[in-house]
């Protein structure tokens, strides 16, 4: 079947993206479904892993977190938490284990990745901590430059998520990012990932399909 030309467009942007992702020493791939996505992010989980994770659809979209706790691997696994604290103490754990999965708000066309978090448990283990960390991110998050996904990440990313958790943030009544210094901000950190050091600690899976917010 021939493809859509929404499909080679995907397929031409993730080429540049990838390009300049490997450039700044992530090691990143190119996947033009979720299904591939899915095999390609378990060939970067050796089987012995430690594995958590941060609040993500994209990762639930592509049915890695449904494989990873239907095969049994080894989980840190806060959903299971009983009581805030509880789930607070758990995400800490989170940030020594083997394999940590997430998703990024933007990824720019010269290949930096910026999120914003809420606790900063999310962006704390991209940084430091696990020994591997795996982006999986949906066409839909690429824009031009940095600034665009800062943008994009303070505008649309964190109201949809305030939305998706309740938060009770200004976005959450009113759609749009209003800046907001309120205690349950969204957007309390706002951390672009430049480079990944040690080289090649960060994995990124580019989906040719929009997945996420």
């Amino acid at each position: 079947m021939a493809q859509t030309p929404v499909q080679i467009r995907s397929d031409k942007l993730a080429e540049k993206v990838i390009k300049a992702l490997n450039n700044r020493h992530f090691e990143a791939y190119y996947c033009p479904t979720k299904e591939a996505a899915l095999v390609k992010a378990l060939s970067l989980i050796p089987r012995n892993d430690i594995v958590s994770w941060g609040g993500s659809d994209s990762i639930k979209e592509i049915g890695l977190m449904k494989y990873i706790l239907e095969n049994n691997y080894s989980v840190i696994n806060r959903d299971l938490a009983k009581t805030p604290e509880e789930k607070t103490e758990i995400m800490r754990q989170a940030l020594t284990c083997d394999t940590f999965l997430m998703s990024a708000n933007a990824v720019s066309e010269d290949g930096q990745l910026v999120n914003v978090d809420g606790n900063g448990n999310r962006v704390a283990a991209m940084i430091f901590g696990p020994k591997s960390v795996i982006v999986i991110a949906g066409i839909n998050k690429i824009v031009k430059s940095e600034a665009d996904a800062v943008v994009r990440a303070r505008t649309i990313a964190s109201p949809i998520n305030a939305q998706r958790f309740d938060i009770k943030t200004p976005c959450h009544v009113t759609g749009t990012c209003e800046n907001c210094t309120t205690p349950d901000c969204i957007c309390t950190y706002v951390v672009t990932t430049r480079i990944s050091r040690p080289a090649r600690r960060i994995k990124v899976i580019l989906v040719g399909e929009p997945i996420g917010y």
